[in-house]
């Protein structure tokens, strides 16, 4: 059965804008390499013939930005710890680093076994040693060690449960960083005297420092007064295990200042992403216009409201007259009350397509720029008015699908699903309505 008419289009918008946010590529350009000096974007940074230089990996991107940091540094690394996301990692050859894929969302064994090598690599280092952190999303999960009194089962229950309720990133990583002997600036503490430098993938809209990876390597500061009060807010609290209402239940610390950590550059995000797309759609002979890049809030919700922005668009030509392609980004939550196959993008995209059943000449996508929307096993999804049509006759009822949180197994019925595999880089979402 044929999707959605300009799904191809939509994929083809998609694919450039990836192409602006690609890891490999930003961080080969950020870096130079002299006899005594790495330079990070301007900024020189001495490094004597006796200092060690470590990378460190970790993120959804780590296995992107680690290839373009070993293009430039070459054999004057002397450590090297590359932590990508196991699902979906393929054996790629890294000359002298250790690779430990890890998992995502909820931390496993193998997140362990990471966190405890990020640790081995930068412990006993000097001040005239240098390490390049190379930071993005997903690294909350992939790489952990917890505190002391905390287990493993401790932190998968935790985490598990505030997924499951809705949670958005800066809670979730709020409680992280409260659990863990790494984040937080642990990670950089670990590593002092030697000096950090952080080149960072954002996944967290507004580009809070100590929200993405749960800030390993960067200064700690309160996102949330009240941890407690938050959890309690999503009814979940009475089911996290009693070792974490402790911990979270406790006074934070004061503030420490970590004088080990000279510079922190952000080198894609979400914005980047939108900017790229919206200039693809023009450079295609379709105006745009961008809409904003920090949506968030319940997936069909949004769909719903981004379905009836487009379709105001098509019926009044306020406040942008069609054909106009609106593009923004931002990143969704789902709270699961069913057991289907879904995520925030395709759950998006099946509530927008509930709302455009009578409004031909509209087509909307949701693309998670990881190429891993929930558990969708796709990016996200593409529809218009014609989906809900091509469901139905499948016997398919899109409204119940929905209320079970089944949006990806019907949209796969009727191929608005669009999938590329892990894209190797993680900026947030990507959200298109193509007025036509």
């Amino acid at each position: 059965m044929p999707g959605p008419r300009l799904k191809a289009f939509a994929e083809k918008v998609f694919q450039q804008a990836l192409s602006a946010v690609d890891p490999e590529r930003s961080v080969r350009e950020a870096l130079q390499l002299t006899e005594r000096f790495l330079v990070v974007r301007g900024v020189p940074h001495r490094l004597e013939p006796t200092s060690q230089l470590v990378v460190i990996a970790v993120g959804k991107a780590a296995a992107s930005m680690a290839r373009g940091a070993l293009a430039v540094l070459g054999g004057r690394v002397t450590r090297c710890v590359v932590v990508p996301k196991a699902d979906g990692w393929s054996d790629r050859a890294f000359a002298g680093c250790r690779v430990i894929p890890g998992a995502h969302p909820v931390p496993d064994a193998r997140s362990l076994e990471a966190g405890q090598a990020l640790l081995d690599a930068v412990r006993g280092l000097h001040s005239t040693d240098l390490v390049l952190v190379l930071l993005s999303g997903g690294g909350s999960a992939l790489a952990e060690v917890p505190r002391d009194c905390l287990t493993l089962d401790d932190l998968v229950l935790t985490t598990d449960e505030l997924l499951r309720a809705g949670a958005d990133i800066w809670l979730l990583n709020a409680v992280r960083r409260r659990l863990s002997a790494i984040k937080g600036g642990g990670l950089a503490r670990a590593a002092a005297p030697a000096r950090v430098v952080n080149l960072i993938v954002s996944d967290v809209l507004g580009n809070p420092l100590p929200v993405i990876a749960s800030g390993p390597t960067v200064e700690p500061t309160t996102i949330f007064e009240d941890v407690v009060g938050a959890v309690q807010r999503l009814g979940v609290w009475a089911r996290l295990p009693e070792r974490v209402r402790a911990i979270l239940s406790e006074p934070e610390s004061e503030r420490v200042v970590l004088a080990n950590v000279l510079q922190t550059v952000i080198l894609a995000d979400v914005t980047v992403l939108v900017r790229a797309a919206a200039e693809a759609c023009q450079a295609w002979g379709l105006p745009s216009v961008i809409c904003g890049t920090r949506y968030t809030g319940e997936a069909r919700e949004f769909g719903r409201f981004w379905a009836a922005l487009a379709r105001s668009v098509r019926s009044d030509r306020q406040p942008w007259a069609p054909p106009v392609a609106l593009v923004a980004g931002g990143e969704l939550t789902v709270t699961v009350r069913g057991g289907g196959r879904g995520g925030r993008n395709t759950e998006m995209a099946l509530a927008a397509a509930m709302s455009l059943e009578d409004a031909p000449g509209i087509t909307i996508a949701s693309f998670a720029s990881d190429g891993d929307d929930g558990t969708s096993g796709a990016a996200g999804a593409v529809v218009d008015a014609t989906t809900v049509a091509a469901l139905r006759a499948q016997g398919i009822d899109a409204g119940r699908a929905l209320s079970e949180n089944d949006s990806a197994t019907v949209l796969d019925r009727v191929d608005a699903l669009v999938r590329t595999g892990l894209t190797g880089t993680n900026v947030n979402d990507l959200y298109l309505a193509i007025v036509e």
